[in-house]
């Protein structure tokens, strides 16, 4: 039975982890990440090592997360998310 829901949940991270990385909508891929972080945190346990899977929802999920979100919220504010006027290269040739 366990042994399923192993199965189960490796199949989850892998389907999360490449959802994450082909999403092309920022906040979803944040928080496709974030989900990750959390059955990751799960795979720890099942690996008994439940120290490092509070690490993980803690600092892979929680503090990364948070981080992330506030990355994305700054990136709506701006028309464009790396504007080609300002950049230390145009300054370089003068």
């Amino acid at each position: 039975m366990m042994a399923v829901f192993d199965i189960l949940l490796v199949g989850m991270l892998i389907w999360i982890a490449v959802g994450s990385l082909n999403e092309n909508r920022l906040f979803k891929s944040v928080v496709m990440f974030i989900v990750f972080g959390l059955f990751m945190a799960i795979a720890w346990i099942r690996l008994g090592s439940p120290d490092v899977a509070l690490a993980e929802a803690a600092i892979g999920a929680g503090v990364t997360g948070a981080l992330m979100l506030d990355a994305v919220g700054h990136l709506r504010k701006r028309d464009t998310p790396y504007p080609a006027e300002s950049g230390p290269m145009e300054n370089a040739d003068d």
